[in-house]
């Protein structure tokens, strides 16, 4: 869920004002940090996407989120557990806004004022990451798989003021973000359909009849 907080236009006047920011690409499957130590770093997907990604002891991968453009991302986020090894990885070329938030405290050599707006909208860029993280909270917290794929789709149909819409994740990495079985999910998604509460269009593109 997205409030009034532009992430666009806080990352444009980075980039526009601030020396100390750093902006890098990617290429596909290119680690773009880790979360294994804490370095007080946010990042802002510029372009292209990266996925958040769990090992477990066994060395199974899981995504644990998608972002796409202006979704921000950073250890802040997560708490640090050495028995949980987390990394960001390019699903595709990418370009990522970097900077340590640190440097609110101190002068830019661009612009020392700017700096003091940026306090303004820091707070509301972490607040707007929250309210992210509490829809995943919300969904995980779903008793039924036919609850957690409702509650999602519904999710998106609002996103995008449309019935109609395509998921960002492969059904793979659906079922990683919703942690549930991949089978268990797929058959619920053929129940879902011939009950009528969902259309799929295409591969990843669905249209929700009902809840």
């Amino acid at each position: 869920m997205k409030n009034f907080f532009n992430i666009e236009d806080f990352a444009n006047n980075l980039i526009n004002y601030c020396d100390k920011v750093q902006i890098k690409e990617f290429e596909k499957n290119e680690i773009i940090t880790t979360y294994i130590v804490n370095r007080n770093m946010l990042f802002i997907v510029l372009e292209g996407s990266s996925d958040l990604i769990r090992y477990d002891f066994n060395g199974n991968q899981m995504v644990v989120e998608r972002f796409n453009k202006f979704d921000v991302f950073g250890e802040i986020f997560y708490r640090i557990n050495i028995n949980n090894e987390l990394f960001v990885k390019a699903r595709e070329k990418s370009k990522i806004l970097m900077f340590n938030y640190d440097i609110f405290e101190k002068r830019c050599k661009k612009n020392c004022n700017f700096h003091e707006q940026l306090l303004v909208g820091l707070p509301n860029l972490v607040l707007t990451k929250v309210s992210d993280l509490n829809i995943r909270i919300e969904l995980l917290s779903k008793k039924t798989i036919r609850d957690k794929i409702l509650s999602y789709f519904k999710i998106l149909s609002e996103n995008n003021f449309s019935k109609t819409f395509t998921l960002p994740f492969s059904l793979t990495d659906l079922a990683d973000y919703l942690s549930i079985d991949r089978s268990a999910m797929m058959r619920e998604i053929k129940i879902l359909k011939e009950d009528g509460f969902i259309k799929k269009l295409d591969k990843n593109r669905f249209t929700l009849l009902s809840q």
